[in-house]
């Protein structure tokens, strides 16, 4: 089959009806519903850029079958490769201004770095390491879909998933069958979740072997009996006006919380089971987390750079660029765009070899790269809201344009060089929803925790690096100091003469 259209994903949704509800409702049809209309649109249009033929060299490569597939999944044998791969994630993450962060280009690199590291589930037998490899290609060759649940539910965050009030909150296997596993419980946050194609299941790294009931890894069709998904309050039900909300109204992610109900997970489609020290070794060492996490740093970047240059025309807008404090600010936010690139230039450059000899690019730099986006994008956003000032809070709404006071609006909310007041409120408009809608709000948790808990992730780079370098400048340090101190107790005149 290889790479689809837009056309052929929408058909596929239409073809497998999910169990969504949203509101208390539940929804029949996801690509009828007014609350994913624009987000289905955006999304299929990803997948009609790679028939483009101006992009289409970028966006696929032809696998070993024949069959073009998405660049997602190309092997890594050169660092032109790797570039190839970081050139396909930035012109995907420019379609969406890297506001939405799960493209299926995330997961389809999580999956194509499992399917590449199989071999670390080996102990656990053949079947699970073929059944990963033979997976990953299915979701190559169809150009489906993911998206994937890692979360158990913050219940009771001081118990292991085994103390809960009830076996089964947190997604556990209820038992072995003949055809496969049964489990019951559920997960979150399952970003697309309602209109993906598969979702796949696993845990993060360090999980504890009293919960190796819970510890696993599969991939399951979205639409399957028994799973269910509660969607989060939508920032749009599809009603608002693009101009008042251009950004919200266009770029949602969708969240769900699933509930899988008794759902039967075939032999086939169980990855790891049974074996927590394994798969904290398969979590820990795999390439899926150095390709998704490169895709993470592009469109990290892509996303600095959007919110840059808005910030940018709005201090221009009300002649706020003038002022030496507001250069400053914005000239902060450009510092960061460039060490990002910095980090991104260092992926490629410092990549090593990974499993069956393939490329991969430095963890230590795109992982750098995704926790200094979290940092720096909340910090462009406070510099947003302090240099917008009250302005973000006094403009109109777009109808007032066409309405009686349209005069009044065109005069008092005009800007500085000459920018018009459908440009001043549109620029303004399009920045509350990245610094003060709720939009925007879930734009800073999500870069975050989009890396998981930023604490353990610090921790963790402490506790994991090459600190040699560091340590031999401090004992060059302490040996001057010692010779130092010898000279002077040997002459104290000496070092003063």
């Amino acid at each position: 089959m290889g790479i689809r259209t837009g056309s052929e994903y929408l058909a596929g949704l239409r073809k497998h009806p999910r169990d969504v509800w949203l509101r208390g409702k539940r929804i029949d049809d996801v690509t009828t519903h007014p609350a994913f209309a624009r987000p289905l649109a955006h999304t299929a249009a990803l997948f009609d850029l790679q028939h483009d033929p101006r992009y289409a060299d970028v966006l696929t490569f032809t696998a070993e079958n024949g069959q073009r597939v998405s660049t997602s999944y190309l092997p890594c044998r050169t660092r032109e490769d790797l570039l190839k791969r970081a050139a396909a994630y930035r012109l995907t993450a420019e379609q969406t201004l890297g506001m939405m962060g799960r493209s299926p280009d995330f997961l389809g690199s999580v999956i194509h770095g499992f399917a590449e590291s199989a071999e670390l589930l080996q102990p656990l037998g053949d079947r699970f390491a073929a059944n990963l490899r033979a997976y990953a290609k299915k979701v190559r060759d169809e150009d489906l879909f993911l998206t994937h649940a890692l979360i158990t539910p913050q219940i009771d965050r001081s118990k292991l998933s085994g103390q809960q009030a009830d076996e089964f909150l947190h997604l556990g296997v209820v038992r072995e069958t003949a055809d496969g596993l049964i489990v019951r419980g559920a997960r979150m946050l399952a970003t697309m979740g309602p209109i993906v194609d598969e979702v796949l299941v696993y845990s993060m790294a360090h999980q504890k072997a009293e919960d190796a009931n819970y510890v696993f890894i599969f991939a399951m069709p979205i639409h399957a009996p028994g799973i269910r998904q509660i969607c989060r309050e939508p920032y749009d039900d599809g009603d608002r006006l693009v101009g008042n909300h251009p950004l919200g109204t266009n770029f949602e992610d969708s969240d769900t919380l699933i509930i899988f109900n008794d759902v039967l997970v075939p032999w086939e489609r169980v990855f790891a089971y049974n074996n927590v020290e394994v798969i904290n070794r398969f979590h820990g060492g795999n390439t899926g987390r150095n390709h998704s996490s490169h895709q993470a740093a592009v469109r990290g970047l892509v996303k600095l750079e959007f919110v840059v240059g808005l910030l940018m025309e709005v201090v221009k807008a009300n002649g706020a660029d003038k002022f030496l404090h507001v250069q400053q600010m914005v000239g902060e936010c450009l510092h960061y765009i460039e060490l990002m690139k910095s980090c991104l230039c260092r992926a490629v450059a410092e990549a090593d070899v990974g499993f069956q000899g393939l490329l991969r690019p430095s963890m230590l730099a795109v992982n750098s790269a995704r926790m200094l986006t979290a940092r720096y994008y909340s910090r462009i956003v406070e510099i947003m809201q302090i240099v917008g000032a009250g302005g973000m809070q006094m403009m109109p709404s777009f109808e007032d344009f066409d309405s009686p006071i349209g005069a009044d609006i065109a005069k008092y909310y005009q800007g500085a060089a000459g920018t018009d007041a459908a440009r001043r409120v549109g620029l303004y408009k399009m920045a509350w929803d990245v610094c003060g809608d709720a939009f925007g709000s879930r734009q800073v948790q999500y870069e975050r925790y989009h890396l998981g808990d930023p604490v353990r992730n610090l921790a963790n780079l402490f506790l994991n690096y090459d600190k040699s370098q560091c340590q031999r400048l401090v004992a060059h340090a302490m040996e001057v100091a010692a010779h130092d101190i010898l000279e002077r107790q040997a002459d104290p005149l000496a070092l003063s003469a």
